[in-house]
């Protein structure tokens, strides 16, 4: 499985493989083979996703490197 794949296209072809496996008329070779793409594409995913809090995590250092908890907030939340 290629690692350069973006998050966003290695999510994509996650969904369709687990739109396909939901469909259930797949037989199991080729079930077995989509279940193994779909893992290796789950650990990019949460790879990836590890790498992105470890940025925000430096992103949001404060001005003596100490760690300095921001939350997100939505939108919603904010006007209210």
């Amino acid at each position: 499985m290629d690692q350069s794949i973006s998050f966003e296209d290695a999510l994509k072809r996650l969904e369709e493989i687990v739109k396909e496996l939901e469909r259930g008329d797949v037989e199991i070779e080729k079930a077995l083979l989509l279940f193994e793409e779909g893992t290796k594409l789950s650990r990019i995913c949460a790879k990836k996703l590890s790498q992105i809090e470890r940025k925000v995590q430096i992103l949001t250092k404060g001005k003596n490197n100490e760690d300095v908890l921001e939350l997100f907030q939505d939108i919603d939340d904010e006007q209210q």
